[in-house]
């Protein structure tokens, strides 16, 4: 696959899958639509290890790895799909915009980097007031459960985060794919579990839109998207591969406003938009690496 056709891909997964996510969960209950996202991701992770003839390093390294990521990924995931059930497709994609401001901070006090430069700080503290604005706009629900929702989801980019941060610290250098099965080879019997103690019941009736978005979150959220993101990390510019992370909460609320008829209050725009400017800001120097690399080749060209 050519490197314009992975970006884009990445950025139409990374978009949908909140959506998606909300989508599995109908009349199937967000335990069991988790559990079979992950048996169908395992089970083509498996196939493509095979027919690719990659190999499932199991040294120390390799096994810490698989087990922290599973970890990580179990508890993020759990948290996402049940408070995805109370807040927007759109609002999810926001708030795991997050995630590198989190990871930034827990990688300078957990692994010593010095990453923290004012405009790092700024957008740290901008992504906190966005956070803050849009958990405010949620809890005036009449429910609170958006509140929930909101809670949930940020314990789910903080176990996310500090799952990435302690893979690094591991530097196990195992094939992507590897890992990601290894991964996937520890997670599914916790989400199994899950599934079993809080329903343990199969869906009779499963909408169609349900089905096929459990199948497409398997296939394309599991496995393929991260295949094609760590192809994109591996050739091309840092700064390029963060406006991933800056659309994909821009196109993510407005699929859900479009295809699920999702209502974003004028609160939750502005929270999204302090997110959004705070990554934009802690990215700073590569994005700004990207646009003078792309502005030298248009001279030169």
């Amino acid at each position: 696959m050519s490197i314009p056709a992975a970006y884009i891909a990445v950025i139409l997964i990374w978009s949908t899958t909140p959506l998606a996510i909300q989508w599995s969960s109908l009349g199937a209950g967000f335990s069991f639509a988790v559990m079979a996202r992950m048996v169908i991701g395992l089970v083509l992770a498996g196939l493509l290890l095979a027919v690719w003839r990659i190999g499932l390093p199991l040294h120390r390294r390799a096994r810490m790895s698989y087990l922290v990521s599973g970890l990580g990924l179990f508890g993020a995931m759990l948290c996402t799909y049940w408070g995805a059930q109370f807040i927007s497709s759109g609002l999810v994609s926001v708030l795991f915009g997050l995630a590198p401001l989190v990871t930034s901070v827990l990688a300078a006090f957990w692994l010593g980097e010095r990453g923290l430069e004012p405009f790092k700080l700024a957008g740290i503290g901008l992504g906190l007031i966005g956070l803050v604005v849009v958990f405010g706009a949620q809890l005036s629900n009449d429910t609170h459960h958006a509140a929930y929702g909101v809670a949930s989801l940020v314990l789910a980019v903080l176990i996310y985060s500090a799952g990435l941060v302690w893979m690094k610290r591991i530097g196990d250098d195992s094939p992507p794919l590897a890992t990601t099965t290894g991964t996937l080879i520890v997670a599914l019997p916790l989400f199994i579990a899950a599934w079993w103690l809080a329903d343990g019941s199969v869906p009779a009736d499963m909408p169609l839109r349900a089905e096929a978005a459990i199948v497409y979150l398997g296939v394309f959220g599991s496995v393929l998207g991260f295949a094609l993101y760590y192809y994109i990390v591996k050739h091309v510019e840092a700064g390029k591969v963060a406006l991933i992370t800056l659309t994909t909460p821009v196109f993510a609320l407005l699929l859900g406003a479009w295809l699920n008829g999702e209502v974003v209050p004028p609160r939750v725009w502005l929270g999204a938009g302090c997110i959004g400017l705070g990554l934009a800001l802690h990215q700073k120097s590569a994005l700004s690496g990207a646009f003078n690399a792309a502005r030298l080749k248009s001279t030169q060209g």
